[in-house]
């Protein structure tokens, strides 16, 4: 494990303990709204397109998705983003969350698609979780087991 995959690590578990399953305390929607729509234009600008857009995510973990059509990238798949109600957290997919695995996403999505998204998502201050790295066995202290067997359910998925 590298050291940057230990931080989040840390992360990931101090953020479990931060608040209720849907967002930690102190959670300012209208705050998070206004990136998350910020990132949404850029995006849009940045590949030339309309992304699909989901905002309303109702006692959800993730605050909401952006999928990049296929046509406006140079990857070999739609890209998703999910944006998490926690800690500024965001991960990106190749088409849908768990479609393919580390080693065909690495081939398939596009280095300078990857990152052009990682490079918006730093500059708004998000903090990229890698998709493989969510997909542990959900192990935290929240009572979520029934809903969130991973932790991609539990920051990016959880209702």
């Amino acid at each position: 494990m590298t050291a940057d995959e230990q931080h989040l690590w840390i992360l990931l578990r101090e953020l479990d303990r931060s608040g209720n399953a849907e967002f930690p305390e102190g959670y300012d929607h209208a705050a998070t709204r206004a990136r998350f729509d910020q990132l949404v234009a850029e995006i849009d600008a940045q590949f030339s397109c309309t992304s699909k857009v989901e905002r309303d995510a109702p006692e959800a973990s993730y605050h909401g998705w952006i999928i990049i059509p296929v046509d406006a990238t140079a990857s070999a798949d739609f890209i998703t983003i999910i944006v998490s109600n926690f800690g500024d957290l965001a991960v990106v997919t190749l088409g849908n969350p768990m479609s393919y695995d580390k080693e065909e996403t690495d081939y398939l999505l596009d280095a300078a698609d990857h990152s052009r998204i990682t490079n918006m998502l730093s500059r708004l201050g998000y903090i990229t979780v890698p998709e493989h790295l969510s997909w542990a066995d959900y192990d935290g202290v929240m009572n979520l087991r029934s809903h969130a067997t991973s932790w991609l359910d539990r920051f990016f998925f959880w209702t």
